[in-house]
């Protein structure tokens, strides 16, 4: 009784100082990235390789740096890199501030777009949580890595994230969408979503752009479009290795404990048809109530589970999963509770950083210790969880009719637009 009496008259004040906390932490973020001085080599890739899309030799280009891989190719689709020339245009500084102003503000539109997902456009999360949860969220590990590499992340999730949440029509929704999987294949996941939502014409767009992008890079940079479709589009190790402790996909859990990489073994297709029957479940729970976050965090979570490897920047969807878990339909449940505890203790403890710090000063050859090798799981067990909690969601009749029946923009069988 007295913890409940704590927190409720702790949240109130959390609110009325909302912007203070906000303030607080992107200063400490400012003074952390001026002090550390990270690299942002993914950023350096995307900056330096780009012109090369003009010449034929994009795929040529590598970085090279100190660290356990040494060097970093370009592994995006040819228009990933015409969508970066004008950043190849400016003064290397001013391209990298611009960069972190961008995440910074696409991390804002996913937590705000997050909360109308999960509120059914009615409100959202409103301005001092959605400024809690921003000066929270820029110190979780997949956030802070994905500003530390200069990832393009985060505002690849908030362009699908807008997309699917404006106030638009099918083609604007779709687009956003195929766009997205134009520049990195990853976000094409998100079409299940406008599939399980039965937006149809929406689907329809995503396939439309997504052929448009492939079809400009055709026609700009024809010998690298057909040396990343025809050769460099399923090769793994050209991106990193499945084992690294960063892979938090099953495949690279199963690789670390078995101390090989297991491919797509029988153990692999045992453990996928596990996460499919979770997902399954979870996703046919979400609709059948009109949680449309809920269909979202679904289909993020499983394509990072199933695939062959999703490194930790990869995982920035814990943050919409982590507010449904806080503010969706089933956050009285001990399951949703726990569960967000233990993202928050995975996320903000930088467990995958220390783990990755261990192996890389391991001798050559030598196995993954056991211990580790089961903390190595911790982004894949979160997910599972948080797919259970999905599924076992409590219903509600009203937000259920207005979901299915309703016209909220982007909403569950809001697609037949």
């Amino acid at each position: 009784m007295k913890i409940s009496a704590f927190s409720r008259a702790v949240r109130p004040w959390m609110l009325r100082h909302a912007g203070w906390w906000l303030a607080g932490s992107v200063a400490a973020h400012g003074l952390t990235v001026i002090a550390t001085g990270p690299e942002m080599v993914d950023l350096r890739v995307y900056y330096a390789a780009a012109p090369g899309v003009l010449s034929g030799r994009l795929y040529d280009y590598v970085l090279h740096f100190g660290g356990p891989l040494t060097t970093l190719h370009f592994t995006y689709p040819p228009f990933a890199a015409l969508v970066f020339l004008p950043l190849s245009a400016l003064a290397w500084a001013l391209a990298a501030c611009l960069w972190q102003l961008m995440s910074a503000a696409a991390l804002v539109v996913i937590v705000g777009c997050s909360g109308r997902l999960l509120l059914g456009g009615e409100g959202g999360l409103g301005r001092e949580r959605v400024m809690l949860w921003v000066g929270a969220c820029l110190w979780m590990e997949p956030v802070r890595h994905t500003f530390d590499l200069g990832q393009v992340n985060l505002v690849l999730g908030a362009l699908v994230m807008w997309g699917i949440t404006a106030s638009l029509g099918a083609a604007a929704r779709g687009t956003a969408v195929g766009v997205a999987a134009g520049v990195k294949l990853t976000p094409a996941i998100g079409a299940l979503y406008l599939l399980a939502t039965r937006q149809w014409r929406a689907t329809a767009w995503s396939l439309v752009a997504f052929s448009g992008t492939v079809a400009l890079a055709e026609l700009i940079a024809p010998q690298d479009s057909g040396r990343y479709w025809h050769t460099l589009v399923g090769d793994a190790d050209r991106i990193g290795r499945v084992t690294s402790v960063r892979n938090q996909s099953v495949r690279g859990a199963l690789s670390r404990s078995l101390g090989h990489d297991v491919g797509y073994d029988l153990i692999w297709w045992t453990a996928a048809a596990v996460v499919a029957f979770a997902a399954g479940c979870a996703l046919w729970a979400a609709v059948r109530r009109g949680d449309r976050l809920g269909v979202l965090i679904t289909v993020q979570l499983a394509g990072l589970l199933l695939s062959p490897i999703s490194w930790s920047h990869h995982w920035i969807w814990c943050v919409p999963a982590m507010i449904w878990l806080a503010h969706g339909p089933a956050r009285q449940r001990p399951l949703s509770r726990i569960t967000l505890a233990a993202w928050t203790f995975a996320t903000v403890s930088r467990v995958v950083p220390h783990l990755t710090r261990i192996q890389e000063n391991l001798a050559s050859g030598a196995g993954y210790p056991v211990q580790l090798a089961l903390f190595g799981w911790v982004y894949a067990l979160c997910s599972v969880l948080t797919l259970i909690a999905v599924g076992a969601g409590a219903s509600s009749a009203a937000v259920r009719d207005r979901g299915l029946h309703g016209r909220s923009p982007g909403g569950v069988g809001a697609g037949r637009g």
